[in-house]
């Protein structure tokens, strides 16, 4: 097995947001604002090669919405999957399989583009399956209002007419984790920032390197209360976050970063104050 960092595009989000209840005074000390009150994000996504399969979990936001809908996300940097996989020595025609961890545009607008005349939409992975659970299949195909505009039609119904559509199930009595032996990695539900999101676990080098997708945005979300002001159930992702900080600490878990910026991959300690960043590493220092 191989794994690849895949750099999908940088943007921006507001910090008030992304930190909830958390006065800016504490939030901007980890994650700098701009002037208009915008913080930088990552779209970080990870590719494993293992045998014959090769499989990209996350795709970013893509890049068929309009230009007043990209206006409002700031878009920075010159990464794009395409080069990022260029880089590895892979195409996007190369890829098995797409791991969505949810289904939020900016996790899975990648999925997608426009066909060649632009009169509609097909897979961007045109021999992937595309991976989601049913559960929250059906919490974005029927979205509640406030989620409403980040489950974008575009980007989820063409999955499903393409028959590329595949759910990874859970595991009798583990009720929150599934282990899928077709991808070769287990992954951990969660509730908290939307309905079943999928967390990733995959074991490499002897060691654990989990995902975290919109679990752990960035390195300043460790402290409990630091809770995305996006989160559908924020109460419910306090027991989440603290529950597994404390066995990512405990276990030594090494944590990829989708969305931070200035930090690929994190590991935790345990301190007097509870949980905290403990290493800060880039990826090739990790898996070298």
């Amino acid at each position: 097995m191989n794994l690849y960092p895949i750099e999908a595009g940088n943007f921006k989000l507001d910090g008030g947001a992304m930190f909830g209840v958390v006065p800016k005074s504490l939030w901007s000390r980890t994650n700098p604002a701009d002037s208009n009150n915008m913080i930088d994000i990552a779209a970080r996504c990870l590719l494993i090669e293992d045998g014959d399969k090769l499989i990209l979990i996350d795709t970013g936001m893509g890049n068929k919405q309009s230009e007043k809908f990209f206006s409002y996300y700031y878009p920075w940097g010159e990464h794009s999957i395409d080069k990022s996989l260029q880089k590895h020595g892979f195409h996007r025609d190369d890829i098995t399989d797409v791991f969505l961890t949810h289904l939020h545009f900016d996790h899975c607008g990648g999925a997608i583009q426009w066909n060649k005349d632009r009169t509609g939409y097909e897979p961007a992975f045109k021999n992937a399956s595309f991976w989601s659970n049913e559960k929250h299949w059906l919490w974005a195909t029927q979205p509640n209002a406030r989620e409403k505009a980040s489950f974008l039609k575009e980007n989820i119904i063409p999955i499903k007419e393409s028959g590329q559509l595949r759910f990874l199930e859970r595991n009798g009595d583990k009720q929150n984790y599934a282990e899928s032996d077709e991808l070769g990695f287990g992954a951990l539900f969660v509730d908290g920032h939307t309905d079943k999101q999928m967390i990733p676990h995959i074991s490499y080098k002897g060691k654990t390197l989990v995902f975290m997708a919109d679990l752990l945005p960035t390195a300043g979300h460790i402290p409990l209360p630091y809770v995305m002001g996006f989160d559908t159930r924020p109460l419910l992702t306090l027991p989440e976050k603290k529950i597994f900080l404390n066995k990512a600490a405990d276990e030594d878990y090494f944590l990829f970063m989708e969305h931070d910026a200035n930090n690929e991959i994190i590991t935790l300690k345990h301190t007097e104050k509870g949980v905290r960043i403990d290493k800060s590493l880039k990826f090739s220092e990790v898996f070298n």
